[in-house]
């Protein structure tokens, strides 16, 4: 009775940490909170919202577009560092984010808006962030 063996290859196992990038997400969300941003802003102009400051310059409505990726793009750089350097990544993006969001809307209450502009400014800041920051800190390692 002839028997044959398996023959079983073993296959090296390193260690390797499970690395969340967080760029693929982030600019994902830069672009969903851009045009979610955008569209607020159109709905907006359309009931008569002016977006005009006191010299009666008036913010474009690709301008909502723009500014959003591009600070929402900084909020990705910035998860990426704390990513990396930071010992509770996703505890200090939060705090840090949600600091960042609430100076964000101090030039919409100084730079003369009227109040429907500035609420409504306001407001866009507010939903850019919950869209943007719950994802990078999804993201992000607890500790």
């Amino acid at each position: 009775m002839s028997t044959t063996a398996a023959q079983v290859t073993a296959t090296p196992v390193t260690a390797t940490p499970v690395r969340r990038t967080v760029w693929k997400h982030g600019v994902a969300a830069a672009a969903a909170a851009s045009v979610v941003t955008t569209a607020l802003a159109a709905i907006a102009s359309a009931a008569g919202v002016s977006f005009a400051d006191e010299s009666g310059a008036s913010i474009p409505i690709l301008g909502f577009t723009q500014l959003t990726f591009v600070f929402s793009l900084i909020g990705v750089g910035l998860a990426a560092v704390l990513a990396r350097k930071a010992r509770r990544p996703r505890s200090t993006f939060v705090r840090t984010t949600l600091a960042l969001t609430a100076l964000s809307v101090v030039p919409d209450a100084t730079f003369g808006f009227d109040v429907a502009s500035a609420l409504t400014l306001m407001t866009l800041h507010v939903v850019a962030a919950a869209v943007v920051i719950p994802i990078l800190a999804g993201r992000l390692a607890r500790g």
